[in-house]
């Protein structure tokens, strides 16, 4: 499950959706025994009965013939722990080749990929039957896994071309398949909404009920073609879910089945490899997208020009009692993150500003007040001391001396933290505030998960290169 307003469909569950028959029902009027005609009412005209609408289309009928065909293809992934020979997780995945290679979630297998020596994957069949899955091959950042069942001439799903090649139509129908709530198969039809706008990694708009226990199940087009698999889904919202695009999962596959298979002693190396590769794309990406000037008070604040940012703004101007200080926020973070275990995830950036002025605060009050919030700020979030270091912070006073901008001096504390199992990887946080006027200040955080020292070191100095004096 994910800490934010998404989850993972790992280890819940779905009820099968199917349409229903309209049957139209008759009233019959009964008659009791005539009265005398001079004692019988006046009846009013009893109007034709209206015309039988025709017999309402069975929408279940194509989903029923899709289960039918993918259902021997379709496998429920469990994590057992070794030593109790009982389940840890469960998810789902789905055959793509007769000799046994299969597909799901990275997240769904990550427990056994950490620790191979604690737990053990295991699959179970519509048919009941079970067996042992061995680790072929994973894709971090884009959340897939290529799994192997020991057999051959296996049943199995094959990929949509429109979807291998990103151009499946908006509005298309999907069913999604998986084993939610360890409560057996379903299927469940949805609609392809395109990409997510603002996300950095590929996922599917995909508006249908993926839940729990579907992650790493098959989404798939009337014609049973696989167009991508079931991740994750928004827990603030109705049946907006989404799916890893069959382009990004066939990619794996298609490495799979030429590269040896992964080293099950050198998995976090692997995971490493891959998260220093993506993380030198994105904050690539993030500094050639740059950042654009926001003006809050008589300060200039960066934000990303990136397009996978997200906005928001909060102001306390509205509180009763009115406050004594006035506090105007804007906050933007990427909307992408990297599962790795079920205690961290990675790969986040955000971006903060606070402008705050006093209202009825003295200079001694106000400084009191902008020390306290420009402390909560400065320190990074909470964090599994089994996967991260403790925080190191070090703190200065810095003003740009560069011939650029004219910018206040401001009190900076710095802050990182390092990856206990992958080398070359932190969480840092660089946060300020303004020193140059005594009743109003301006707080900026930078905040970068899973980046190599020097990527943070070269992103921060920008940021703080852009805070300046407005014009």
């Amino acid at each position: 499950m994910r800490a934010s307003a998404f989850a993972r469909s790992a280890g819940r569950g779905i009820a099968l959706v199917f349409g229903a028959l309209v049957a139209s029902a008759t009233v019959s009027a009964q008659s009791g025994r005539p009265a005398p005609p001079a004692a019988q009412p006046i009846q009013a005209p009893v109007p034709p009965e209206p015309p039988l609408m025709p017999p309402t289309p069975n929408v279940s009928a194509a989903a029923e013939s899709i289960y039918a065909v993918a259902r021997p293809g379709l496998l429920q992934i469990r994590t057992l722990v070794e030593a109790a020979g009982r389940q840890s997780s469960i998810g789902s995945g789905f055959l793509v080749s007769a000799d046994g290679l299969a597909v799901t979630n990275y997240h769904v297998v990550s427990q056994y990929a950490l620790e191979p020596k604690t737990y053990r994957l295991e699959f179970a069949r519509p048919d009941g039957s079970q067996g042992p899955l061995k680790l072929i091959a994973i894709d971090v950042a884009n959340d897939v896994a290529i799994v192997k069942v020991d057999g051959t001439d296996l049943p199995h799903l094959e990929f949509d071309p429109a979807a291998l090649e990103d151009k499946s139509p908006r509005g298309e129908r999907l069913y999604a398949m998986g084993n939610p709530l360890d409560l057996g198969f379903t299927i469940v039809e949805g609609t392809y909404n395109g990409f997510v706008e603002k996300s950095y990694n590929a996922r599917v708009h995909f508006t249908g009920a993926i839940n729990p226990g579907m992650s790493g199940g098959p989404a798939v087009t009337a014609a049973g073609k696989v167009a991508g698999i079931n991740v994750a889904k928004r827990l603030d919202g109705e049946l907006v879910s989404f799916l890893v695009p069959a382009s990004k999962v066939s990619a794996l596959f298609e490495r799979a089945k030429t590269e040896p298979p992964l080293d099950l002693g050198h998995v976090r190396d692997e995971i490493d490899r891959q998260l220093v590769t993506w993380q030198g794309a994105f904050y690539h990406a993030l500094g050639e997208q740059g950042f654009k000037a926001a003006t809050l008070g008589p300060y200039e604040a960066p934000e990303s020009a990136a397009p996978w940012f997200n906005c928001w703004a909060r102001t306390n101007a509205d509180q009763t009692p009115k406050p004594r200080a006035q506090l105007d926020s804007t906050s933007c973070s990427s909307q992408s993150s990297l599962y790795i275990a079920e205690d961290i995830e990675t790969g986040r950036a955000e971006l903060s500003h606070a402008y705050v002025r006093s209202v009825d605060l003295n200079p001694f009050q106000f400084a009191a007040f902008v020390s306290q919030y420009y402390g909560g700020a400065g320190l990074i979030r909470s964090w599994s001391r089994k996967r991260l270091t403790q925080p190191e912070c070090h703190e200065d006073f810095v003003q740009r001396d560069d011939g650029g901008k004219a910018g206040p001096v401001m009190r900076t504390v710095w802050c990182a933290r390092a990856y206990r199992d992958f080398a070359g990887i932190y969480d840092v946080a660089i946060t300020t505030v303004t020193q140059d006027r005594d009743k109003e200040a301006l707080v900026s955080r930078l905040a970068m998960q899973g980046v190599s020292y020097e990527n943070a070191v070269t992103l921060a100095q920008r940021f703080l290169g852009e805070l300046a004096w407005a014009k």
